[in-house]
């Protein structure tokens, strides 16, 4: 009898093993919209609902910040959280929903792009699948609306998921409808409650879509990563610039008496600022002459000195890295500005980057009344090396 509880236990063990080796990851879907009156919202929730019926997939709905703050919301869509460009990198795909504004997307939407220069730069969305849904008041220009959209995703190097002739065998033909092959939208001005029912299953389908092509690259991966021996998956830091199109500029030289690094016990010390070719890129303050955009550019600019500096530190060899301890923006800013975390992320993405695991660092992020030559940013960085 002991014997065979034994077998048993042993039995159980194993089965339990088994299941958390093969157990896959949670697959991470982001429903992203622009809606003032909640026709844009309520075709969101049927994307993410086609998204979660997908095995082991979980879908986030957020929305973009509105150009005009003091613009009147639908309660419904007031009440979601805003996402920031930056964390569009975190997720495994993304179904971008928007209003149609005279044949293209919305005023908000398209300036929240307009901020994602550094994910461009750093081919950060590079690969990862993209879906579309829009809702027009008379219909007109929907399709051209979502092509607009799709050359901004292609731009970033995005997987474009159409919807292609998916929900026609159950679309209502008694009344207008706004499906197309591009991707679902809705007649939000036409005649019956909008969107119809026939939109909101063609959202559920494309959602459905976008959550297998999503988890389906996941797993792609993941399948790699496991077959990969330890020997392969040593990063090697030159592979990881040229891959991503980095290119390293030249180490800025000292204007003083101090020299560029310093290294004590394993730890690299660097100082820099947003120098480029020899001048400072987007002098000034931020708030006041610097816009935001010109700040992220200049950060990264920044960090990029920083690497630069780092290489040299490391003997020409970057991959003596072994871990990016600290990093320490200040942001040259009026006194009422409070967004210093948002600029400083330009720098920490590419530290991730470039670095992978070893590039994830603590970070602190300051306002300065100035910074030396008028620079917007300056970065003090720590780094251990071999």
């Amino acid at each position: 009898m002991k014997k065979q509880l034994l077998v048993l236990l042993i039995a159980v063990f194993i089965g339990l093993g088994a299941n958390a080796q093969t157990k896959p990851s949670e697959t991470n879907v982001l429903v992203l919209i622009y809606s003032q009156n909640g026709g844009t919202y309520k075709m969101a929730k049927s994307i993410a609902e086609g998204i979660q019926e997908y095995p082991n997939t979980k879908a986030t709905l957020k929305r973009v910040p509105s150009i005009n703050t003091k613009e009147k919301l639908n309660a419904d869509v007031e009440k979601l959280p805003i996402a920031t460009i930056e964390e569009l990198v975190n997720y495994d795909g993304i179904a971008f929903g928007s209003p149609v504004h005279f044949a293209n997307i919305s005023a908000d939407m398209n300036y929240f792009f307009s901020q994602s220069i550094p994910l461009w730069t750093s081919r950060a969305l590079e690969g990862k699948p993209a879906t579309v849904f829009m809702s027009a008041g008379s219909g007109a220009g929907k399709e051209a609306a979502i092509l607009s959209f799709w050359n901004i995703l292609a731009s970033h190097g995005m997987v474009i998921v159409p919807t292609g002739i998916m929900g026609t065998a159950t679309l209502d033909k008694t009344v207008p409808q706004g499906n197309t092959p591009f991707g679902a939208t809705s007649l939000a001005g036409s005649t019956g409650t909008r969107p119809s029912q026939s939109e909101l299953n063609l959202a559920k389908e494309q959602g459905k879509a976008l959550a297998r092509v999503a988890s389906g690259l996941r797993n792609t991966e993941n399948i790699k990563s496991a077959k990969t021996t330890s020997a392969e998956t040593k990063s090697d830091i030159n592979k990881t610039l040229k891959d991503n199109n980095i290119v390293l500029p030249e180490a800025p030289k000292p204007v003083g008496n101090y020299v560029p690094f310093t290294i004590s016990d394993h730890k690299v010390y660097i100082n820099q600022v947003a120098l480029k070719d020899g001048k400072i890129l987007n002098p000034g303050k931020v708030g006041a002459t610097v816009t935001d955009d010109q700040a992220k550019e200049a950060t990264y600019q920044t960090m990029l000195n920083v690497i630069a500096v780092l290489k040299e530190a490391c003997g020409g060899d970057l991959n003596k890295v072994k871990q990016c301890v600290q990093l320490t923006g200040y942001f040259n800013t009026t006194p009422e500005y409070t967004q210093h975390a948002a600029l400083m992320n330009s720098a920490s993405n590419l530290a991730a980057l470039v670095f992978g695991e070893k590039g994830k660092h603590a970070r602190a992020t300051i306002g300065a009344a100035s910074l030396p030559i008028n620079s917007a940013v300056e970065i003090q960085a720590i780094f251990e090396i071999e």
